[in-house]
């Protein structure tokens, strides 16, 4: 299947290990990736800010790039991102008065999949028969030099979960991906960063931060993975401060780590 990868600029800038892991799975189960040039922002931090017409103009190039890669399916490794190109871009463009982008974006968004979504079919087939598609494993330095095997997390973010209703494929993947899932007690819980959010309410934020980060301590979790690098950068920036010995994983690099 034809395939182009939309990084995100979040990826991009800040967590490009994410992208990189996203183009090797998807190759890794047949697919032929590309990454379209002129691809930069989907428009999302100007429009939670109430600036369309800022959104429009940016979410325009990068609509104008994914359109012209004629690809069979866009895959996103962010459901935010992924959110706001299927759901939010036609709503955009509507507001904005352009019809003809409107167009595009509609004829766009049935090709539009988040990773987890996308690759859940394929991946967690394989643990049907009890077999996991790799060993990979959360890890921690101990005092003898040695590593200990830690359980993991999965950090369920807003937007996938609530307008895209994706739930069970990234627990499920982490799951044939042979790593110890344990259950946080904030299981759905926002993480506080919500853009804007976090920076016109910190103290609510950091909050809802430290909330997140202590249930999954609790837990007994030594890594927090999640499949937007937005939540994963706002909770690890919190844990850093804290001095709290968690990692943090985008879910494309759990799998890309995982030994077939």
């Amino acid at each position: 299947m034809r395939i182009a990868l939309f990084p995100t600029c979040v990826v991009d800038a800040v967590a490009p290990e994410a992208g990189v892991a996203t183009v090797r799975v998807l190759r890794r189960l047949g697919h032929v990736v590309t990454v379209p040039d002129d691809t930069t922002c989907c428009g999302q931090p100007a429009w939670n800010a109430g600036q369309a017409d800022a959104a429009a103009k940016v979410a325009r190039t990068t609509l104008a790039a994914l359109t012209k890669a004629d690809a069979d399916v866009v895959v996103v490794p962010a459901g935010s991102c992924a959110t706001m190109i299927r759901v939010f871009w036609p709503e955009l463009f509507e507001v904005v008065g352009d019809p003809d982008s409107r167009a595009q974006a509609e004829a766009l968004a049935p090709k539009v999949r988040e990773f987890s979504e996308f690759t859940a079919p394929q991946l967690a087939s394989t643990s049907r028969s009890g077999t996991p598609i790799g060993t990979s494993r959360a890890r921690s330095g101990c005092q003898n030099g040695e590593e200990d095997e830690k359980p993991v997390v999965y950090h369920h973010s807003c937007h996938m979960l609530r307008e895209l209703g994706i739930e069970a494929q990234p627990e499920q993947i982490l799951d044939a991906t042979g790593v110890e899932r344990v259950t946080s007690a904030a299981r759905g819980r926002c993480c506080g960063f919500g853009g804007l959010f976090s920076v016109k309410l910190p103290e609510v934020s950091t909050a809802m931060a430290d909330d997140v980060l202590d249930a999954a301590v609790d837990a007994g979790a030594g890594m927090v993975v999640g499949c937007d690098a937005s939540c994963l950068m706002h909770l690890e920036g919190r844990a850093t401060r804290r001095g709290m010995a968690l990692e943090f994983k985008h879910l494309a690099e759990v799998v890309e780590d995982a030994k077939p």
